[in-house]
């Protein structure tokens, strides 16, 4: 049991971490200034300070990161359930159900993390 929850655990911080990426869209803005914008004083580093003065919050809400949780849940965890699912010869109720936790899950990871995490 313990292994199992760890492991879980462990899924669940990969999966966090998977969504963060995907719903929180700042670190984009600095890994293409990269690698000047790590160089102190540079003229790339102002430029970036100043663009995250500005435009940093945008989007960062609870609905930004549910609305990428949902979309996750829809065009990732879907297929991939009704992949195996189809496979296992399970109905389409069995998949609705397991698609209905996840995203349900997704959209929470997702809003929190937008609305919490924070970057800088």
């Amino acid at each position: 049991m313990g292994v199992i929850l760890g492991s879980t655990y462990f899924l669940g911080i990969l999966l966090s971490l998977t969504v963060s990426g995907f719903a929180i869209h700042q670190p984009a803005v600095f890994q293409t200034m990269m690698p000047e914008v790590m160089e102190a004083g540079s003229a790339v580093e102002k430029q970036f300070q100043d663009l995250m003065a500005t435009f940093g919050n945008h989007h960062r809400s609870f609905g930004h990161g549910a609305l990428h949780g949902g979309i996750m849940a829809v065009f990732f965890v879907l297929p991939l359930l009704a992949i195996n699912a189809l496979f296992e010869r399970r109905g389409w109720k069995y998949i609705f159900i397991h698609l209905g936790y996840w995203a349900i899950c997704l959209i929470l990871i997702g809003g929190i993390l937008c609305e919490t995490l924070v970057y800088g």
